[in-house]
């Protein structure tokens, strides 16, 4: 490895491509074309994403939710108001916001599914998206 450069994980080498930019938390408008240019550099056409809905914020570049998740706990996040989904920046529409992710499964607040089973939380976690993707 060369000084200065990330070492690369075991998804980075079983999909031959150096990952992800570092993981960061959006609190203020992100471009689309930042998030293309995550989407490339990670998984190709998707950002995995993890948003507050109470705090109106996001954590994006992770590897899996369940880091953002972590990012997000560890800067005062409550976890029951923290919902994972797939962002595809080159879609439009309701296609590029996908609610799929293992975080979501919580039995204990009525969602058991890896989707996002309330139509107002689903409401709530887009709104909080598209004010924090300059589309």
């Amino acid at each position: 490895m060369v000084a200065g450069q990330r070492p690369q994980g075991r998804l980075d080498r079983l999909c031959g491509r150096n990952r992800l930019a570092e993981m960061k938390i959006v609190r203020e408008p992100l471009s689309l074309a930042e998030l293309e240019t995550m989407a490339k550099a990670g998984f190709g056409n998707l950002v995995k994403a993890v948003v507050d809905v109470e705090r109106c914020v996001m954590a994006v570049g992770g590897e899996l939710h369940s880091d953002e998740e972590a990012l997000l706990l560890e800067d005062g996040s409550s976890q029951q108001h923290l919902w994972g989904i797939n962002l595809y920046p080159e879609l439009s529409g309701e296609d590029w916001v996908e609610f799929d992710s293992m975080i979501n499964i919580r039995p204990s607040q009525g969602n058991r599914t890896r989707g996002v089973d309330d139509a107002g939380v689903r409401r709530r976690v887009v709104e909080v998206v598209e004010r924090l993707v300059a589309r």
